[in-house]
């Protein structure tokens, strides 16, 4: 297993669309292992493998009780809203801003081996999974941000001294 650079926000590849994952072979492995690895080193809850230069339809993430491999996912549906709003990136470092995602997702992959998987996820599980989707279709988190902090200190600081409105109240992106 190897750590893999990962491919910052002013990068190009991160605005591509992905391709889908056909061969369930051993550099398949490697690169999910590979993924797994930088993804715990950087401290992140989800990778995909655009992020470290590959344009495959797969991602690694860690955010609730297990690591989960998705190979060619899909959200079939999506419901609610999630109450958890601020969002980051390890391609947009230091940054954070809140973005509007759906509290419960359904939706199905593929495991390393290629084997069908159906999932409902919630909270901050469908979150990952939206976030790490979109990255396969090029988007980034900071396209869908209504409000944008220059840092998570910043966030922290406004959010513990009352500067942050209620959110929702915002209709536009703003970068303070």
């Amino acid at each position: 297993m190897a750590i893999r650079n990962v491919v910052k926000e002013s990068d190009e590849i991160l605005r591509k669309i992905s391709k889908p994952v056909v061969d369930f072979d051993d550099r398949l492995e490697i690169l999910l292992d590979d993924m797994r690895e930088t993804m715990y080193k950087c401290e992140g809850a989800g990778l995909s493998a655009v992020q470290v230069g590959v344009l495959k339809r797969a991602f690694v993430m860690h955010a609730g009780k297990e690591y989960r491999e998705c190979i060619n996912p899909k959200i079939l549906k999506e419901e609610g809203e999630n109450k958890i709003k601020i969002e980051g990136c390890l391609s947009v470092p230091g940054k954070c801003g809140y973005v509007d995602r759906p509290e419960k997702v359904w939706v199905e992959y593929q495991d390393r081996t290629g084997k069908k998987i159906s999932k409902k996820f919630t909270g901050f599980e469908a979150k990952c999974f939206c976030h790490e989707s979109d990255h396969l279709d090029g988007i980034l988190y900071i396209d869908k941000a209504t409000k944008m902090f220059n840092d998570r200190d910043e966030y922290n600081r406004k959010k513990k001294n009352g500067e942050i409105p209620e959110y929702g109240k915002e209709n536009k992106k703003e970068t303070k």
